[in-house]
């Protein structure tokens, strides 16, 4: 059963949100790509982390 935005692993309960909406996009993907829950979990965390360095969040200034 893929994890949706309010239904996710428990170890992603400290990811800032925008952080942990990624994870779940990546972890669904790797499961969907046959790798196991804990698996998918750790690299699906580690590479959103990962983009969220590398695509920072940006605000319109009014």
């Amino acid at each position: 059963m893929p994890w949706t935005k309010s239904d996710y692993p428990v170890s992603m309960k400290n990811l800032e949100p925008r952080v942990r909406s990624k994870a779940v996009e990546i972890a669904n993907a790797l499961l969907e790509d046959g790798y196991g829950e804990g698996r998918a979990i750790a690299i699906a965390t580690a590479q959103a982390k990962e983009w969220n360095e590398h695509h920072p969040e940006h605000r319109r200034h009014r």
